[in-house]
């Protein structure tokens, strides 16, 4: 029987009451609990939600006090760009710039345990951007301990046609992003990771060079206990389509309004808009220009206990957004039995495979939008199809994409870098070919690909 591997979790942002990345940073460390000894080291602003949720500070998890360089940058980078909503890029940079601070006190806390053998493996889970260096990958490469990191995202690049989506965002500093290679331990966490999990096929493309120590698994999971209800019966009436997300302008709302606009009109679609942000004024004055206020609810965002219950009313997701780095609103869609309809692009592409929805090509914004509004009338025109769908998809973000399966996937990670198994993991998910021809599988495929239209 093997030895279950005691491993250190460096997971600067884990908290079980925020949402995105903090969630996921900490909905990934929970699930691995089932199968290592592990010890959730994370930010001081985390610690008073994690001991809500039953840690044992100094057992279970350690929280490190970085707050003297991490909060006066994170004022100075809110004030930049401008609004909690607007220009990440911004906040990004600063975190990369407090993240040294944050693995140095890491260090003097852990450096000695780690060198005397305490830790199997040292796991970074968060920050998710490869932007961000680790100088503790230099450090256990140097003690004889693994060092694994990611799952890591971003850096997919904003489309044709969309800078004056770039531009309302205020990403000013994704103009620059590549001046990222200079800063100090770029290179050397790369040449020092025992193996890096990339956590979408674009950050793949940038760790050119490192493949063979890369592991594909996608960055986003979804919460079975959150998200267990399923839609039910047949469609009878206008087909109920929803979206789900921070209403910014890269995520497309406005066009998810627009093209379906003339089916609302005919009786044939209803759209219910989930979430809230500095679009929503704008998407109303859109709902009253069009007269389509009788067939769209638009009334901000919902306590996520809640979510499921308004999603299930629902029978598809409707989520055109140019720009997505992960989507983890298409699989807490896809786990409720509702089939998605997303763009080509980015993340949420990834998700979706053939038979479980759809992914339209990426064109200009008149195109998408013509392209989405023949989707939803085709979808209007056979409901019947969306449960066969449904339950595809369904079924598929159960195996892969829970928590728990993802638990198991980098659990099988840890053991090819400690040498417990003879093979790297292949998860059977598409991979794009090195020479840049398009996707390719790397293994045991899964049943399709990407269902592509057009």
């Amino acid at each position: 029987m093997e030895p279950t591997p005691r491993v250190l979790l460096l997971n600067e942002m884990a908290n079980p009451e925020w949402t995105s990345v903090p969630f996921e940073g900490w909905a990934h460390a929970r699930a691995l609990a089932a199968h290592v000894d592990g010890h959730l080291v994370t930010q001081i602003r985390n610690r008073e939600s994690i001991l809500r949720a039953g840690l044992r500070e100094g057992e279970d998890f350690t929280a490190i006090d970085s707050e003297r360089l991490a909060a006066p940058l994170y004022r100075i980078a809110n004030r930049i760009r401008g609004g909690e909503e607007k220009g990440w890029t911004w906040v990004q940079a600063a975190s990369s710039l407090w993240y040294y601070e944050f693995e140095a006190r890491v260090w003097r806390r852990f450096g000695e345990r780690i060198r005397a053998g305490e830790f199997d493996l040292v796991h970074r889970l968060t920050p998710l951007s490869p932007t961000t260096p680790s100088p503790m990958a230099r450090r256990c490469a140097e003690a004889g301990v693994p060092f694994v990191w990611g799952p890591l995202n971003g850096g997919i690049a904003w489309p044709p046609g969309f800078g004056s989506v770039r531009r309302r965002e205020r990403e000013w500093l994704s103009y620059v992003r590549g001046a990222h290679r200079i800063l100090p331990g770029h290179r050397r966490t790369r040449a020092s990771a025992a193996c890096t999990i990339v956590g979408s096929r674009e950050t793949w493309r940038q760790l050119q060079g490192y493949h063979q120590r890369c592991v594909y698994i996608p960055e986003n999971g979804v919460d079975a206990s959150r998200f267990h209800r399923s839609v039910a019966g047949p469609v009878r009436g206008p087909l109920p389509v929803a979206f789900l997300g921070r209403l910014v302008p890269y995520k497309g709302a406005d066009m998810l309004l627009e093209a379906a606009a003339p089916l609302i009109r005919a009786g044939r679609v209803v759209v219910d808009v989930i979430g809230d942000g500095p679009e929503l004024p704008r998407l109303r004055a859109l709902v009253e220009r069009q007269g389509i206020a009788a067939g769209v609810r638009c009334d901000g965002a919902i306590d996520h206990a809640r979510l499921q219950h308004r999603l299930v009313e629902s029978r598809v997701l409707a989520f055109p957004s140019v720009r997505e780095f992960g989507g983890a609103v298409v699989l807490e869609a896809m786990a409720l039995g509702l089939v998605p309809v997303v763009v080509d692009y980015g993340g949420p592409a990834e998700l979706v495979s053939e038979g479980t929805g759809f992914a339209i090509p990426l064109g200009s914004r008149t195109q998408i939008v013509e392209r989405l509004r023949e989707r939803l009338a085709a979808l209007a025109d056979d409901p019947g199809a969306l449960c066969r769908l449904g339950e595809r998809g369904r079924e598929r973000a159960r195996r892969l994409f829970t928590w728990e399966a993802k638990a198991r996937q980098t659990f099988e990670v840890y053991r090819w870098v400690l040498g417990r198994r003879d093979s790297k993991p292949d998860f059977g998910m598409p991979l794009p070919d090195p020479t840049g021809a398009g996707p390719r599988a790397t293994g045991q495929h899964l049943p399709g690909t990407t269902q592509r239209e057009g």
